[in-house]
């Protein structure tokens, strides 16, 4: 063979080379790299934390939402007007506070507390309430017994509480029922 003929039949075995099917030449090629850590991985969600018993999802803060009465027809009467503010705290160590404020009350024109008015002193006996003392929950038959040790309303003063537990979410939401005059009180939890 000469040398030209040489030439071009290394030439058309190149040309045939680049022509082969890409699948062919893929066979050859390094394996695909793994995905870096994290990039595409989905990772199984943590398993869910096994619910809280009452006892434990009572203990925090909570935030008022309502206050209320409620008539035989179902219907509800704020206890302390439109948006009552208020705060409960249960500790782990089972005590507790409630403190529950009328808004917007007026205030004292004294600017002393121990010097207002009948009338002033009036509003704000009949636009608050707060005691405090001992807990317990009793998780069958879902309840809370609060045992009164004082309050600014001195009849509460000496009491057991019972209320009845409706709603218990852990960081989220707490209500309760007055089974001795059906009120209701839901509570936001603060934390």
């Amino acid at each position: 063979m000469n040398r030209m003929n040489m030439n071009t039949l290394g030439a058309v075995a190149a040309a045939l080379v680049l022509m082969l099917p890409v699948s062919s030449q893929a066979q050859n090629a390094a394996p695909p790299k793994p995905p870096a850590a994290g990039a595409a991985e989905q990772k199984a969600p943590p398993p869910a934390a096994p619910a809280k018993s009452m006892k434990e999802a009572i203990v925090g803060t909570w935030s008022l939402l309502i206050d209320d009465a409620v008539k035989d027809d179902g219907t509800h009467v704020p206890n302390f007007g439109p948006n009552p503010i208020g705060v409960a705290m249960f500790e782990a160590d089972g005590h507790f506070t409630v403190a529950i404020t009328r808004a917007g009350r007026p205030k004292f024109a004294s600017n002393n507390r121990t010097k207002g008015t009948a009338d002033e002193n009036k509003a704000v006996v009949a636009g608050s309430n707060a005691f405090f003392g001992s807990y317990a929950v009793n998780e069958a038959d879902k309840s809370l017994t609060l045992r009164v040790d004082g309050s600014t309303y001195p009849n509460l003063e000496g009491t057991t509480q019972k209320r009845t537990i409706t709603s218990l979410t852990a960081g989220d939401e707490l209500t309760w029922t007055n089974p001795a005059n059906k009120g209701e009180v839901a509570w936001k939890w603060v934390k």
